[in-house]
């Protein structure tokens, strides 16, 4: 085993899970799953059948990842905060067939207790705020906070407010990487 788990986890059969990950205390790793390389998750996560994690995601305790999420690499999902898979949820009707697809791409960070509606993309890099509710798609390095969701900015890939000149170039004040605003869309350069 290259992975590390809690004696109180749960990993049912069938899962994959990457060299140096850890999951932690009463924690539950369904049938199907595919966890990569370096994750690390917290106390009481939740990973549901046919899910996958990329390499070197963090989730953080408390978090429920359902059927039909995909994070990609190097996602930070934080405490508390939750997916859904189904649209229209009914407890006397079986919608199984009906869960909808969620990707949350490269890079991006998902904060505390906020909720992802199913059925969206978050794009490279993005960063949803503490709370906030996400009922539609949301584009690479864009800053999205409320309930429902709205853009109020750009980050960079280090997580920083980016403020674009009038030209349209702005600087991550960490990386001193540029970036540049082209049609309402950021660009690494």
């Amino acid at each position: 085993m290259d992975y590390f788990s809690h004696e109180t986890a749960v990993i049912d059969e069938g899962c994959k899970i990457g060299k140096g990950t850890k999951i932690w205390h009463f924690s539950h790793i369904m049938s199907n799953s595919k966890i990569g390389e370096n994750c690390n998750l917290g106390q009481n996560v939740v990973v549901s059948p046919n899910v996958v994690l990329g390499t070197n995601v963090k989730v953080q305790n408390n978090v429920s990842i359902y059927s039909g999420v995909t994070c990609e690499d190097d996602v930070f999902l934080g405490p508390s905060m939750v997916f859904t898979n189904v649209i229209n949820p009914r407890s006397a009707i079986i919608r199984r067939n009906k869960y909808l697809k969620t990707v949350v791409k490269k890079g991006a960070s998902i904060g505390a207790n906020a909720t992802i509606i199913c059925g969206n993309t978050i794009g490279e890099y993005a960063f949803i705020g503490a709370g906030t509710v996400v009922t539609k798609e949301v584009l690479p390095y864009a800053l999205v906070v409320g309930n429902p969701s709205k853009q109020i900015g750009w980050v960079s890939e280090y997580g920083h407010t980016l403020k674009f000149n009038e030209d349209g170039f702005a600087k991550c004040k960490e990386s001193k990487k540029y970036y540049k605003l082209v049609n309402d869309k950021v660009e690494k350069l």
